[in-house]
């Protein structure tokens, strides 16, 4: 959904007395096994089987029959951070859209974080595919599943998810979704139930509209095609060497990186690799320093973001890579999404998604160990490798990322 429900004080107060709600879930500390069933409500919530095109809403300090106690001796703001990070820990995939605070419920302070309905259902945790209808909270049946994936054919859908229509079933690599994406995706007794069809699957992955309407999604063309740029124009990364400081300088080398995501980032890794070059210098004796003129765990962050963040849309751009003497430009196509703006541009915890299902893609295959961190881990490598701070520009059409040369 396009804006967040905020729900009202006497609001929050009517569904902690409603004990057989299904849209609230009270806990009365962060403690115990609170942080793992907490995240199952999370992934109940935002899946709303039951159609209530509301938030869900979790409770912290506050007892099973609705009374407030109060966050007692915890750290406020430390447990507020800690609610919020469901979002970006990558434990529940897509990441929900929530928001943590505090707030004085019955003269009670308490932790409260509303979760918004999910545009593109199912959502899982832990590979699981959680949900409530009423005082139940379980894991989803087969039939629960086919619920969600109909609930998301009707909706207005991100681009990510939209069909390709030109594309079909024979475009669609069954033995990449079945042996790399889908083990990485589900948990392993899911799995070996196996009862579902292959469109089942591919659909619960969002890789088709649905099993009646065997249409590849974006997101499926993008993760399973073997050539998605046939599909998807600008879906390549294309990089330039250049000798020198300027694009009028000599090309050395010229590499155009494409393919199923999971061999493209591969794929870009080494290219990165082959080009980041190392100084010895012999210090003293027999002992050696190896310095990079970049570090390549920055240079993977950024270049990842990019793939990530991009439009595809109204686009024949790919992402660019122009590797000068002195520096890299890494170049996104479509500028800052949503919260991001050009102004706040890589301030800490101004993080939005373009493309959630890419981004949860990104996360399953293993590129991304958590949302919202990749520019803090380049930034920080960078300074420990003594290059320049990274620098960010953006605009309505894209999003440019220098680095500098270590001196």
């Amino acid at each position: 959904m396009s804006t967040m429900m905020r729900y009202s004080d006497s609001e929050l107060e009517a569904l902690l007395a409603d004990v057989e709600s299904d849209l609230a879930e009270r806990k009365e500390s962060w403690s115990g096994d609170a942080p793992e069933r907490g995240r199952q409500a999370v992934c109940a919530f935002a899946n709303d089987l039951p159609d209530h095109h509301r938030p869900g809403v979790l409770f912290v300090g506050v007892k099973d029959d609705g009374t407030p106690i109060g966050l007692g001796k915890a750290d406020a703001d430390e447990l507020l951070r800690t609610l919020a990070d469901i979002k970006t820990d990558g434990q529940v995939l897509p990441p929900p859209t929530l928001v943590a605070e505090k707030r004085r419920l019955k003269g009670v302070e308490v932790a409260v974080v509303t979760v918004q309905p999910a545009d593109a259902p199912p959502v899982r945790y832990k590979g699981r595919v959680w949900i409530r209808i009423g005082p139940r909270r379980g894991v989803a049946t087969i039939q629960d599943e086919r619920i969600l994936n109909e609930k998301r054919r009707y909706r207005d859908l991100p681009f990510d998810l939209q069909p390709v229509t030109f594309a079909s079933m024979s475009d669609v690599n069954r033995r990449l979704f079945e042996e790399e994406y889908l083990p990485a995706l589900c948990a392993p007794d899911i799995l070996a139930a196996n009862q579902r069809s292959l469109e089942e699957r591919l659909a619960a992955c969002r890789m088709i509209v649905a099993p009646d309407q065997p249409v590849p999604t974006a997101l499926g063309i993008l993760v399973l095609a073997t050539r998605p740029d046939d599909f998807i124009a600008g879906d390549y990364i294309q990089l330039l060497r250049i000798d020198g400081p300027s694009l009028s300088d000599p090309i050395v080398d010229a590499k155009r990186v494409s393919g199923p995501l999971g061999q493209l980032l591969r794929e870009l890794d080494l290219v990165l690799e082959a080009h980041v070059q190392t100084r010895v210098e012999i210090t003293s004796g027999s002992v050696e320093s190896r310095n990079f003129d970049y570090p390549l765990a920055a240079l993977q962050q950024i270049a990842r973001n990019a793939v990530m963040h991009r439009t595809y849309e109204d686009t024949n751009a790919p992402v660019r890579i122009t590797w000068f003497n002195d520096r890299v430009e890494i170049l996104s196509p479509g500028g800052p999404y949503g919260l991001v703006t050009p102004e706040n541009l890589g301030q800490p915890g101004i993080v939005d998604y373009r493309n959630r299902n890419i981004a949860e893609a990104m996360r399953v295959l293993g590129f991304v160990q958590r949302f919202g961190v990749g520019l803090a881990i380049a930034r920080q490598q960078l300074a420990a490798n003594g290059n320049p701070p990274l620098e960010l520009a953006g605009t309505s059409t894209h999003v440019l990322a220098t680095l500098r040369k270590r001196p």
